[in-house]
């Protein structure tokens, strides 16, 4: 909390159940540990909240290559609705027009969530 500067007591998953149960649209997960170094993203920790939500689960912090994209499209990982790529992208380490075609390639022409 308080832009990841407090450490709350309440898990990801009892916060993800309350936003739930809200209404939201979606929930991030981010691995705020991962986030900006490109270390990977933290796949199973998002998948298991998918798993537990009924709400669309997107993978957040550390996103760092084409290899990511290449774990995200497995099938343990059908559940998620995508990931952030953010430094990524802008460093150049991953080539947007690849990561598409690849997620095509396993979903269809238009990607996991319909769009892109």
């Amino acid at each position: 909390i308080e832009g990841w500067a407090e450490t709350s007591e309440m898990t990801a998953l009892d916060l993800a159940r309350r936003f739930e149960d809200a209404g939201v649209a979606a929930i991030i997960h981010t691995d705020i540990a991962r986030d900006g170094l490109l270390e990977g993203l933290n796949l199973e920790a998002t998948a298991e909240l998918a798993d537990s939500v009924s709400v669309p689960v997107i993978a957040s912090g550390g996103l760092a290559s084409i290899d990511d994209i290449k774990r995200l499209v497995a099938p343990r990982y059908a559940k998620l609705d995508g990931a952030i790529a953010g430094r990524a992208l802008y460093d150049g380490r991953l080539d947007a027009g690849e990561a598409l075609g690849l997620i095509a390639a396993k979903y269809g022409h238009h990607g996991v969530t319909g769009q892109y």
